[in-house]
């Protein structure tokens, strides 16, 4: 079992000022908020084992679906009217808008949340070229948390946990993604190639 980490007074006032304005924000969704719980959870462990600041990890975890409250029309026109771009049709892009999204409005909440973390927040589903430690634990905690269904792929990743590399880890976790949406007939988005050849490179 995980040791439980060491907060300041101030950070776990923080913790719970967002896992209670979660809580409010999900409030119809409560699968999607134990989701949400259980990623915090579950990137907080991954930052010990890595060595990533496990405060940064924990928050951007809890808030990573804020934007999954919405309809997909009003994340639509939200993003629209906050300049957040994906450089194509955004209907294509739908189950990846709530990301980008909610890191462009968080800052207008948490005035404290810093940049590390909506941008680990932005990056939770797509990556980029450029993951830091922070994102890439974001990432794969997303992906391999207990409560999401253990398909052969994601056994495979939790498997990797403290096993690999956290950069060997990211890139088994972007391969699982992407084979599901190859196998499923989904678009795939450009940018998600993107991160997946830079992980590849990295790694060589």
């Amino acid at each position: 079992m995980d040791k439980p980490v060491a907060y300041t007074a101030e950070q776990l006032g923080l913790l719970d000022e967002v896992e209670q304005a979660l809580a409010e924000q999900l409030a119809a969704k409560p699968r999607r908020l134990e989701h949400s719980l259980s990623v915090a959870r579950t990137a907080e462990s991954l930052a010990v084992t890595y060595s990533v600041d496990p405060f940064e990890a924990r928050v951007a975890g809890t808030l990573h679906d804020w934007c999954k409250a919405l309809p997909v029309d009003e994340q639509m026109r939200l993003c629209r009217e906050r300049g957040v771009a994906f450089d194509v049709d955004l209907e294509l892009v739908a189950p990846l808008l709530h990301g980008p999204l909610a890191a462009s409005m968080l800052p207008d909440r948490f005035s404290w949340l810093s940049p590390q973390v909506t941008q680990a927040i932005s990056r939770h589903t797509i990556g980029a070229p450029d993951m830091t430690p922070l994102d890439m634990v974001v990432f794969v905690a997303d992906y391999v948390e207990p409560l999401r269904g253990a398909t052969p792929a994601i056994e495979r990743s939790r498997s990797l946990v403290g096993e690999a590399s956290l950069h060997d880890l990211c890139l088994d976790v972007a391969v699982g993604s992407i084979a599901f949406v190859l196998e499923t007939n989904r678009y795939l988005y450009p940018a998600t190639i993107d991160t997946y050849n830079a992980l590849v490179l990295a790694r060589a």
